[in-house]
């Protein structure tokens, strides 16, 4: 298990949830930051129900709760790490090739017209950063026009 998973953002060395998100290092590990309409609690119902699951971790994957494991259907898989509704969610993840596991962090937070989701996915291998990348901006964007 690599020290993304067993630890935090801060713990790992990496910076904690930024206030100005123009001077992320994604040097080290992916970024997305969304701003959707709604408040928190809309966004965090869409993005734990089976609907919106399905749309930005994959067909397949349930999230119950800290401590229990999602399997998507192409293979990606996980633990839940951490669980605060309407703020935070914490997963494990890897691919179904291997990879070692990394960890993808969400947090929720209201802004002025809305709620303001940023995801971060680190551990990764450099040579697949860029690819994560695409991938959870398409998820997101895919998530905003389905779920909420």
């Amino acid at each position: 298990m690599s020290t993304f998973v067993q630890l935090g953002r801060v713990e790992a060395g990496l910076p904690p949830a930024l206030v100005d998100d123009a001077v992320v290092p994604t040097e080290q590990f992916v970024y997305v930051r969304k701003v959707f309409t709604g408040s928190a609690s809309h966004v965090w119902q869409a993005l734990v129900s089976p609907t919106g699951t399905a749309v930005w971790l994959g067909h397949g994957a349930v999230l119950q709760g800290k401590g229990q494991t999602y399997v998507s259907d192409d293979g990606d898989a996980g633990v839940v790490q951490s669980f605060h509704p309407l703020e935070q969610l914490r997963l494990s993840w890897h691919s179904g090739v291997d990879l070692d596991t990394s960890l993808v962090e969400l947090d929720l937070t209201p802004v002025a017209g809305g709620t303001r989701l940023r995801l971060w996915h680190e551990g990764l291998p450099s040579q697949l950063r860029p690819r994560m990348q695409s991938r959870w901006e398409h998820r997101l964007d895919d998530f905003a026009q389905e779920c909420l």
